[in-house]
């Protein structure tokens, strides 16, 4: 079986053959990196293989004003949902191929009626470069985790490969200010921050010594009509376990951190609503692998798990999934400690990409940059029409899945999608079951809602472990 290190070193491979297009420019920018790794066992031997489906890069979320009724706009450009949805355009890819025919590397067909499963064999692995933002962020501080960028000598110094971190032992740190300030942008969501300038500004405590427990922190702000962090110093700063949304360019958002979206997939599946339709079962992270950077197997636990472990009465093809967490001693080379350590005087002030990559192994348009919610580089004529949409954005996500449901036949359609019809032949006795497609599914919320099982578990998940977490406004679903 791989090792984290060899599934760290391939997703870092994957990303270095991409384009250049929309990667940080060395030394002064840097970014965060998820990716969806296959696996598969293949059959009558020991031979596993490994293939990076959906790769993603991003740090930035837009703010709750600049959401979209047309579902055209990426609300979360967080790596780790990037990669999730690129996974999705690579399944729908997969299940057209499935029931067009053409056969799929990941889908056989499943007992239930129009339903799929995966190939025996097949499973998916999470990997990503940094901790999730939010709840698995919140970590104790420890010898070997210095916060947040230690003195370093990396094995290589250049951009293009790997690196494996050590801390300089006998590291002084000699500015207890500037280690505070980067420990406020060491966060994955802080660059989005405006809001939080004027805390960022303020005089910050000497570092702990080693008899000070201290915990690195997280950007995320606990949801609205929840307990609060208490703010105190050092390990009283924060309450585990809070669900947290993403700050944005000053204003709140309404994305849910990394954490919290992980550990929803864990019970509902990183499929998706709409994907359910087709899938007999859920699908699941097997194995979720962490890059080098401060880490916590217990935060991981807690964050992704433990908050949802709970969790009971979900119906058939739904239920609490605990993946194994696993580190790499490989980091990202575009991590911002990475980036501190090869940035050079004239340079500028480092500061994080605004670009977010998204990779997927699909036929058409794999590549996919963006900037802002938007195409990177399109004008302010082009928005609003389709040259501006990501392949990603809710709409075309809901397109590619319309485009699903027509090529598969009416006879062959989920129950959920079909309506069934008694018809008498020619007025005789003999009574057929006639299949049709529904006719009262119009909008992206629709055929969320048709998706009968994976709203019930969704409400179970809601009810019993996530009861704060923000429901969607309504008026943002009703695209076509």
């Amino acid at each position: 079986m791989a090792t984290a290190d060899d599934i760290a070193q391939l997703c870092y491979e994957t990303f270095k053959a991409l384009p250049r297009r929309g990667k940080p420019e060395p030394g002064r920018e840097w970014t965060l990196l998820a990716a969806v790794v296959k696996i598969t066992q293949c059959a009558n031997s020991d031979t596993v293989e490994r293939e990076v489906v959906s790769l993603g890069t991003g740090t930035k979320c837009i703010g709750q004003s600049a959401m979209s009724p047309k579902g055209d706009v990426l609300n979360d450009s967080h790596a780790e949902v990037i990669a999730r949805r690129g996974c999705i355009r690579y399944l729908t890819q997969q299940l057209h191929r499935a029931v067009s025919g053409r056969g799929s590397d990941v889908f056989c067909r499943a007992a239930g009626s129009g339903k799929w499963r995966l190939q025996p064999g097949v499973s998916f692995l999470f990997f990503t470069s940094h901790t999730p933002c939010g709840d698995a962020s919140i970590i104790p501080m420890t010898d070997r985790q210095p916060q947040p960028c230690p003195t370093i000598k990396s094995d290589q110094g250049t951009a293009g490969g790997s690196v494996k971190r050590k801390p300089k032992s006998g590291t002084v740190l000699k500015n207890s200010k500037r280690l505070c300030r980067e420990e406020q942008l060491a966060d994955e969501e802080k660059p989005d921050d405006a809001q939080d300038s004027e805390e960022s500004s303020q005089d910050c405590e000497p570092s702990p010594s080693p008899t000070e427990p201290d915990i690195h922190r997280t950007g995320a702000k606990s949801v609205q009509g929840g307990p609060a962090d208490p703010l105190l110093p050092r390990t009283g700063y924060h309450t585990a376990g809070l669900l947290r949304v993403k700050p944005g360019r000053g204003e709140l958002t309404l994305s849910l951190s990394c954490s919290d979206k992980l550990a929803r997939w864990g019970v509902l599946g990183f499929q998706g609503a709409l994907l359910s339709h087709y899938l007999e079962e859920a699908l699941y992270f097997s194995t979720v692998v962490v890059g080098m950077c401060p880490y916590s197997p217990e935060s991981m636990q807690r964050a992704l798990y433990t908050r949802c472990s709970h969790v009971l009465d979900l119906c058939a093809g739904f239920s609490v999934r605990p993946p194994v967490f696993l580190q790499s001693k490989l980091e990202f080379p575009f991590s911002q400690a990475q980036t501190e350590l090869q940035h050079t005087a004239g340079q500028g002030r480092i500061t994080p990409c605004g670009a977010a990559i998204s990779w997927c192994n699909v036929p058409d348009q794999p590549l996919d940059v963006t900037a802002s919610g938007y195409k990177q580089g399109v004008t302010k004529k082009d928005l609003g029409t389709a040259k501006a949409r990501s392949a990603l954005c809710k709409v075309e996500l809901f397109h590619s899945f319309l485009s699903l449901a027509s090529a598969t036949k009416a006879s062959a359609l989920p129950d959920s999608l079909r309506k069934n019809s008694l018809e008498s032949e020619n007025s005789g006795p003999c009574v057929c079951l006639l299949a049709s497609r529904r006719t009262d599914l119009h909008t992206y919320l629709d055929y969320k809602e048709a998706s009968e099982a994976y709203q019930q578990a969704w409400q179970q998940l809601r009810n019993q472990a996530f009861p704060l977490w923000p429901r969607s406004d309504r008026n943002l679903l009703l695209f076509q």
